[in-house]
This record gives structure tokens, C-alpha cells and sequence, in this order.
């Protein structure tokens, strides 16, 4: 089977060219791909396949020619990716089957049509604009920690953690413990913690996040959304230019009247070939 390895600030995909829907992928398969010993190694799996050859795609085929088909690294399917959509903008380009050049780029997701756009050397994508619309709380440890639920479509839970609190402190090696009535479907459980001011902002955050069917992740592009959409709340504003680091790098997120824009570095780091018969599973 052919991949290309990609990631956006350390966020990392096994991308399948799948253009015609012929492949025949699995949770199970999935998962092997994404075993870090044993197989390629990455949080998930992007399927890149004409919206008009994926059931799930084919509604947008009229706005989109290209579906995401994301799969979180246990297997699971995800109704969106932020990092991984800049990344498999970058490998449509890169692979010769879309231009930069002219309008956004529109890429169909489970989540719907988001658009794409090359900035230099970043990739930016534009999402939903995030909806703050419930109080829960998370549980670490022995900590139960206040936070917002937030819909990128897909759920979030930002938690802003208490001053008496380091982000580098928590062990995230087990899943937080989230509000099953709320979240029945599973939670990304974002930790934050204010930065210091940088120009051109008006927010500036630190993020470690655990993601739903992942596990703890170097970055999550909508976690990063969630995250600007709270620190705007929290800074008395509606829209705004938030800078947001994650131990994989910095995303930049612009929330706006209607949309929300995820910029950052997307790169692509190697092509080749993996022998099905030497996964972890009977593909």
C-alpha cells in the first residue's frame, strides 16, 4: 500500500491515496498503520478520495472535489481534523491534484465543506465558527477542573487551569474523566494557560490537549479553535487574532463574525511503500 507520513505542528497522519474508493479500510487496519512500533506510526489516518466515491462524501461532491476521510489512530472514524485538513491540502497540492492558485480550496469532511488557502509556507483552513454552549467539567487524577464545551463539528471541553496549576504538570497518560450525558459520543479535553502578550494578537495561550480516540497529541488544529474561541470570551471580545502554542509548535487562529481561519506550518516528510503482510493485523 502506498502512504505519504505528514503533520502540522507534530499533529501526525498517514495519508492513503485512495482516489477511486477502491481500498478496503478497516478499524483495524487503521490502527496497525498508526501503531508507532509496529506499523508507520501517526495519530490518524487520512483517506484521500473523490467526495463522489465516498458515501459520506458524495453529498458534497457539487462543492468539493476532494473528501477528507479521517480516522483517529484507534481506529475510530472523526468528523473533522483541523491539522489534518491543512495537511492534506498540502499533499493535494504537492500531488498535483489541486492548485493553490485563485479561490480557497474546498475539501468535503463529516463535518462539512471547510476551505484551504496557502499562506507562504503555512497552510490555513476555514472552519465553523466555534460555539461556546455549555458549563462541564473534566477530572484529572484527583483534580476536577471547571471548562466550556465547545462545537467545531466535532465536541470539545476547554479547560482553563487555576493559577496554582503548571500545564506541564499534568499527566495526561490516562483519558480525563468528562460528562458522558453531555458528551456521548467522546470529548477532546483541552488544558490551557495564559502566554504572554505577542504583537498583532489579542490573545495569547498555551495548549496541551487530549484527544478522543488518540490519546495525548503534540497539537490539535480545532482544539486550537476551541481554545481561541474561550480566550476571546475570557478577554471580553467576539472575533479576534489568537496565538496559540502547542509542544508540536504555534497555530494562529482568526475568529471572525461567521467563520474561524487555522493557520500553520504543514509538511510532508516522506513517501514509500508499507508491506500489509508485516502489520500487527490480517489486513
Amino acid at each position: 500500500m502506498e502512504f505519504t507520513k505528514g503533520h502540522g505542528t507534530g499533529n501526525d497522519f498517514v495519508l492513503l491515496p485512495d482516489p477511486d474508493g477502491q481500498l478496503d479500510l478497516t478499524p483495524e487496519l487503521v490502527a496497525a498503520l498508526c501503531d508507532r512500533r509496529r506499523g508507520v506510526g501517526a495519530d490518524g489516518v487520512l483517506r484521500v478520495v473523490r467526495a463522489a466515491k465516498h458515501p459520506e462524501g458524495a453529498g458534497q461532491a457539487g462543492e468539493a472535489e476532494w473528501f477528507m476521510d479521517y480516522w483517529n489512530s484507534d481506529g475510530s472514524l472523526a468528523e473533522m481534523c483541523g491539522n489534518g485538513a491543512r495537511v492534506f491540502v498540502r499533499y493535494l497540492i504537492d500531488a498535483g491534484l489541486a492548485t493553490p492558485a485563485g479561490a480557497a480550496l474546498p475539501v468535503a469532511t463529516r463535518a462539512g465543506v471547510v476551505r484551504a488557502r496557502v499562506e507562504g509556507q503555512a497552510i490555513a483552513v476555514e472552519m465553523r465558527r466555534p460555539r461556546l454552549h455549555a458549563g462541564s467539567t473534566a477530572t484529572l487524577g484527583g483534580l476536577t477542573l471547571p471548562g466550556t464545551a465547545v462545537d467545531l463539528g466535532n465536541p470539545h471541553l476547554v479547560c482553563v487551569l487555576p493559577a496554582s496549576l503548571e500545564l506541564s504538570a499534568l499527566d495526561l497518560t490516562t483519558a480525563p474523566g468528562f460528562d458522558p450525558a453531555l458528551f456521548p459520543t467522546g470529548v477532546n479535553v483541552e488544558f490551557i494557560v495564559a502566554g504572554e502578550p505577542i504583537d498583532g494578537t489579542d490573545a495569547h495561550t498555551l495548549m496541551r490537549v487530549y484527544e478522543r480516540g488518540s490519546a495525548e497529541t503534540l497539537s490539535c488544529g480545532t482544539g486550537a479553535c476551541a481554545v481561541a474561541a474561550v480566550a476571546l470570551r475570557d478577554a471580553a471580545r467576539d472575533t479576534g487574532r489568537v496565538a496559540v502554542d502547542v509542544p508540536g509548535g504555534r497555530l494562529t487562529v482568526t475568529v471572525t463574525d461567521d467563520s474561524c481561519w487555522l493557520s500553520g506550518p504543514a509538511v510532508l516528510v516522506a513517501t514509500g511503500e508499507v508491506d500489509l503482510a508485516g502489520l500487527p493485523v490480517s489486513a
